[in-house]
């Protein structure tokens, strides 16, 4: 008898999302960065400029490894920490780059990816698109309350 963690159509979603996990890693390592590295880059470019209290957070970073997150990062030229406009006290962690080779890096699983979609007929890729962003939605929800 099948449980929902070893049936079928779970081991292909468990396969993917680790297959993204992996390749995540490996983009990072090929830009000289380390994952948590990458991610936090990707968290400040989707969501914008935050505390370091935030970015900490949202990579799930305690005080220390947030700081030498930042620290690595400033110094690589992809984040600068700025005055908070609304407390002087706080500092802003803002992108202001990315690493120069990342688009290289990642070309090819991006092409990939765009022939697989073209394979769908448009309303398919709205269901698609519409899944990754519930999708993302409830792991962001998820990691929230694994945190709390």
């Amino acid at each position: 008898m099948s449980t929902p963690q070893t049936r079928p159509d779970a081991a292909v979603y468990r396969r993917y999302l680790s297959a993204v996990l992996l390749h995540g890693h490996a983009s990072a390592k090929e830009c000289g960065l380390g994952g948590t590295d990458l991610y936090a880059l990707n968290i400040l470019e989707l969501s914008g400029p935050m505390t370091p209290g935030e970015l900490g957070v949202r990579t799930g970073l305690t005080t220390g490894p947030t700081t030498r997150l930042i620290d690595r990062l400033e110094q690589a030229g992809y984040v600068r920490r700025v005055p908070s406009p609304d407390d002087r006290r706080k500092v802003i962690v803002e992108p202001v780059g990315k690493p120069a080779g990342l688009d290289e890096v990642l070309a090819p699983a991006r092409r990939r990816i765009g022939e697989i979609l073209q394979g769908y007929a448009p309303e398919q890729r709205e269901v698609l698109f519409d899944y990754f962003a519930r999708a993302a939605a409830a792991y962001e929800e998820a990691a929230a309350e694994l945190r709390r």
